[in-house]
């Protein structure tokens, strides 16, 4: 019996099947979403429900399991850029609205930045949680990589990040119905640049305008946020 525990848990911790449980944990929450349609049920969510116990019952460590799954973080590079066919797609509806596109997300940036940064002084957070909060904003391997130079926690950043995009994937477009917003590029702005690629699925939900403009929006919060955290340190 022993030994068979011991060969479960070896089996458990192994690289192929750490990668079949994320992606079979998510496909489940895929289904569940698209059967009940229930907002609480994203197929991330479900996912975190599935894998954190696992991780907690079989005691594999946290930094295990990522290396163990090193190519699903190394895949959100390509699949954001691969939303630039979608962009490529609606560029005539994009066409005349540049500036606007680039003034909303440059409040965005600073918006997100400056009061994460306020909140956290406040409560006497000290510089490395500072440096984990501020690109909460934005896609995985970039905020990741903003919190490393500035001093951050990575782990905690990733986090930060997944429960930013899980909260504003799910409270963004009830928000935007209630305040009425109607403009498709408005829509798709406010959830890549607040919700990043978490956003970005609900927004394809909402229409192929949103969500090309929020994967563009992306990629300009990443831009941004990473010329704008230093001057926000330096000016708070």
């Amino acid at each position: 019996m022993n030994n068979l525990l011991e060969y479960l848990k070896i089996l458990s911790s192994g690289e192929v099947f750490l990668l079949m449980l994320v992606m079979g944990s998510f496909l489940l929450g895929v289904y569940l979403y698209k059967r009940t349609k229930i907002t609480l049920l994203q197929p991330l969510l479900i996912t975190m429900i599935i894998i954190i116990p696992f991780l907690k019952i079989t005691g594999i460590e946290y930094h295990t399991f990522y290396e163990k799954t090193r190519i699903l973080n190394f895949m959100l590079g390509p699949s954001v850029v691969a939303l630039g066919y979608v962009l490529y797609e609606q560029i005539e509806s994009i066409k005349g609205n540049v500036i606007s596109i680039l003034t909303a997300v440059f409040v965005g940036s600073i918006v997100g930045i400056v009061s994460v940064v306020l909140v956290a002084k406040a409560f006497g957070a000290d510089h490395s949680l500072i440096a984990s909060l501020a690109p909460k904003s934005v896609t995985t391997p970039i905020a990741i990589s903003l919190s490393e130079k500035d001093g951050g926690i990575p782990a905690l950043t990733a986090a930060f990040v997944v429960i930013c995009g899980i909260f504003g994937g799910l409270v963004g477009p009830v928000i935007l119905r209630r305040m009425n917003i109607q403009s498709k590029i408005a829509k798709g702005l406010a959830m890549g640049s607040s919700s990043h690629a978490l956003g970005t699925a609900r927004a394809m939900e909402m229409g192929a305008l949103e969500g090309a403009i929020s994967g563009l929006a992306i990629g300009i919060m990443g831009i941004m946020t990473a010329l704008l955290i230093p001057f926000a340190e330096w000016l708070f």
